[in-house]
């Protein structure tokens, strides 16, 4: 028995409008569950300009080392934008999310994406990768947070190009960002199977 396609569509467009296709409703906004297991809306910037999602994890030592400058960003910036942390590392466990950040000192929310809802919607293959979202969805910059690292296990002794400072300070005065998109260094998501 073979079923009518306007059946079939009408059946696939009920389960992508209940969101049961991709796990989410795809037109909604995106919300994840914090430390303290309530949702956050990811992308939700308030009066701000934009969104800054650090993907991070606790087992990558390259992710680790940016953690002060992490925290350094958000300080410098954070009256312009909104920051938040995102765990999209599939093994990495809740005790370690809540550890990671007590350890780092991370104060902005830190979201679990251990569904990869965030990392695949937005095609994040690495930690520390940065991506920076304004209120309607638009991608203004993607990358490394400097250039420490010039490949997995080449340090510099000091950092030369800040791409998120500049990337900041362009938005935050209104002018294009000169450089929109960088290779972000560091370990690679650990992805579902």
């Amino acid at each position: 028995m073979t079923v009518p396609r306007f059946v079939f569509s009408l059946s696939l467009l009920f389960l992508l409008s209940a969101g049961i296709v991709r796990g989410q409703d795809p037109g909604g906004p995106i919300s994840l569950k914090g430390l303290d297991g309530e949702p956050v809306v990811v992308l939700e910037a308030g009066k701000k300009k934009a969104v800054v999602l650090f993907f991070v994890s606790p087992y990558c030592p390259t992710s680790n080392t940016f953690g002060p400058e992490m925290k350094a960003i958000e300080g410098d910036f954070g009256d312009d934008f909104a920051f938040r942390y995102i765990h999209s590392d599939s093994s990495v466990k809740a005790a370690d999310r809540l550890q990671h950040a007590s350890m780092m000192g991370f104060e902005s929310p830190v979201l679990d994406d251990s569904a990869q809802v965030l990392a695949k919607k937005w095609e994040a293959k690495t930690t520390p990768e940065v991506l920076v979202i304004d209120p309607e969805g638009k991608l203004l910059y993607r990358g490394r947070i400097n250039d420490l690292y010039l490949a997995p296990t080449k340090r510099q002794r000091e950092v030369t190009v800040n791409d998120l400072r500049d990337a900041l300070t362009a938005i935050r005065e209104g002018t294009p960002v000169a450089v929109p998109r960088t290779e972000a260094v560091g370990c690679s998501i650990t992805w579902r199977e």
